[in-house]
């Protein structure tokens, strides 16, 4: 009887664990994409290392990695697309102008001395931008293929501030905007003065450009964080809504396409500055009211004799 017992339980126990196998096998194979073997997965099951919540929970787990994959192919492909279009509308703009232009001249505006100059250097304009829009897509391939490479020095950034300042005045004073910057004590950093140059021309130019169209002001101000300096350039302008706010890095993206395109610029300032800022290993970041202005603010190392 003991026998028939112990013969019985067995019987129903492997019969139980070969029905529980089976069900799980497939289910693993999914998951593991056969990388788990047979024995290893009947050992886990047989040696009770593992339950029906724990399998409940990785097969949740690889659904949730495969919704996130593929939700991350789709914004990814939808950004290409966005990318693509805005890369053929900035370089088909500059080119149907000079072809305007030209056009025009052909067809005998060449006799009028006056239009021909007046073409011709509307066409030049077209054709700077062209190369303006070439020059920044190379600097932005060579920055995320890490090509870039940057030439380290320690300088005075509030001395590289008053250069940048001096070299927007005349543009600052057409727009009836004031450029603030009270810093006289020397502010010394470690990074590429080349790259940093570029940045400051970048959000400089960015916050005179779309300040009010009077007594509009830029504030730069710089922080001492320890070991770092924060670097903070702030308008009183149009501002940039929330929903902006995170997409303003990406390169082509405008908040007001079509006023953005009135304002000029190549669409890829800011994606060069946020790439630029990453290569040192520091951080940028920007907030902003509607109707109140922006600030954007990037820190810097710094320098320790």
């Amino acid at each position: 009887a003991i026998v028939f017992i112990l013969s019985n339980y067995f019987y129903v126990k492997y019969t139980i664990d070969r029905e529980f196998y089976d069900k799980v096998r497939t289910i693993y194979k999914n998951i593991y994409n056969y990388k788990v073997s047979k024995i290893d997965l009947k050992h886990r099951i047989k040696s009770s290392k593992i339950g029906l919540d724990e399998i409940n929970q990785e097969v949740s787990n690889w659904m949730d990695e495969n919704d996130k994959q593929i939700s991350n192919m789709i914004a990814l492909e939808k950004y290409r697309k966005e990318y693509i279009g805005n890369v053929a509308h900035e370089l088909k703009t500059p080119i149907f102008n000079i072809q305007g232009y030209v056009s025009t001249l052909l067809d005998g505006a060449m006799e009028d001395p006056h239009l021909t100059k007046k073409y011709l250097i509307r066409a030049e304009a077209g054709i700077d931008r062209l190369i303006a829009i070439v020059q920044d897509l190379d600097t932005i391939t060579q920055l995320e293929l890490d090509e870039v490479q940057l030439q380290i020095t320690h300088f005075n950034i509030a001395q590289l501030i008053d250069e940048v300042i001096d070299s927007f005045e005349l543009k600052a004073l057409d727009r009836k905007v004031a450029l603030v910057f009270h810093n006289l004590d020397p502010v010394m950093v470690e990074a590429d003065k080349g790259r940093i140059r570029q940045v400051l021309v970048n959000l400089i130019e960015n916050a005179i450009k779309y300040s009010k169209d009077e007594n509009g002001e830029v504030r730069i101000k710089i922080f001492d964080m320890d070991d770092q300096y924060l670097v903070e350039i702030s308008d009183k302008g149009i501002g940039i809504e929330e929903k902006d706010i995170e997409r303003v890095f990406e390169r082509f993206y405008r908040t007001d396409k079509a006023r953005s395109r009135e304002y000029g610029g190549t669409g890829l300032g800011l994606a060069i500055v946020k790439h630029i800022i990453e290569a040192h290993n520091q951080t940028i970041n920007v907030r902003s009211t509607i109707g109140q202005g922006t600030v954007f603010g990037f820190t810097l190392k710094k320098h320790v004799e």
